[in-house]
């Protein structure tokens, strides 16, 4: 079989039109150039050239080998050479994993920015609460919270792990009043991700670190931890979320804590992909977006449960 870094030489010595021309655009020594032609003439059986130091000329052969492999070697050339260009600037198409409520909590604005800044990128969001396949799916990266069971992927940090805290809407104590006691949240409406039951079970680490638990239930559930902080919002009842999704809201007054001596301990956010080798200039961009503007909202004074 033959060597096509041979063929390429060859058809590189002959557009330089010596081994003293092609030695110095290539930066290889011209003895090192010359066996490797002539490996490449005992490969093919055939003389390409006839050369010497300063000249050389095809024989027929040489021609006729040369105007069958010099527009494969031109145009891999080409190719490689788009390649690096396309590695020195942001480009391409970027494949996004992340949760159906992701854009409830990641302002459209920042992605608008992001591809002002980089026009050649393009963005490809699949919005599901099912965990994707990054492989089979052909995703780039792909935002996951709760603990990463899958080694084989290489993952960032978005935001830390926190605590999950009780939360309700003023609105709703003024009508329903305040839980004295964890086990007085039988008896309110709470808020929980979706189950046929309707119940849940909260496990929450109570004064001095002692775990407790409470089995609870409500008329509204839903299957994102957005959909039931609006449901707080709008006085449905009583929450346990994340104190980074809640902070905002806490700080504004439009919730307010229950029971602050509870809380859960919560999972970190992560951008996580496939590799970290060679990973797209487009892809690296996209994931330091992600984390300096979630990683804004974290930088704000930690709410605590207490």
């Amino acid at each position: 079989m033959l060597d096509l870094n041979d063929v390429a030489i060859f058809v590189q010595v002959v557009r330089c039109g010596s081994f003293a021309e092609a030695s110095r655009r290539l930066g290889v020594p011209p003895n090192t150039l010359s066996r490797r032609v002539q490996q490449l003439e005992a490969q093919l059986g055939t003389r390409l050239m006839q050369r010497s130091t300063r000249h050389l000329t095809l024989t027929s052969a040489g021609q006729v080998f040369l105007e069958r492999c010099s527009g494969a070697v031109e145009g891999l050339m080409d190719a490689g050479e788009e390649l690096l260009a396309v590695n020195q600037e942001p480009s391409g198409l970027v494949r996004v994993a992340a949760p159906a409520d992701f854009f409830d909590f990641f302002a459209m604005e920042w992605l608008t920015e992001f591809l002002e800044a980089h026009p050649k990128v393009r963005v490809d969001f699949v919005l599901s609460d099912g965990r994707a396949d990054l492989i089979a799916d052909r995703i780039d990266v792909a935002l996951r919270g709760g603990m990463l069971e899958d080694s084989s992927l290489f993952a960032r940090k978005v935001l830390d792990a926190g605590t999950d805290c009780l939360v309700a809407s003023p609105a709703y104590i003024a009508r329903r009043g305040v839980p004295a006691t964890l086990q007085d949240l039988v008896g309110h409406d709470c808020l929980v991700f979706g189950h046929p039951s309707g119940k849940a079970t909260w496990r929450v680490t109570g004064p001095e670190g002692a775990p407790a638990e409470v089995q609870v239930s409500g008329r509204f559930s839903g299957n994102t931890a957005q959909a039931l902080r609006k449901a707080a919002l709008a006085g449905l009842g009583i929450a346990l979320l994340p104190s980074t999704l809640t902070q905002r809201d806490l700080r504004a007054g439009l919730l307010v804590p229950v029971l602050p001596q509870y809380h859960r301990q919560g999972h970190g956010v992560h951008m996580v992909y496939p590799s970290r080798r060679y990973l797209p200039l487009a892809v690296s961009a996209f994931i330091e977006l992600v984390i300096s503007k979630m990683g804004a909202i974290q930088e704000l004074p930690p709410q605590t449960c207490g």
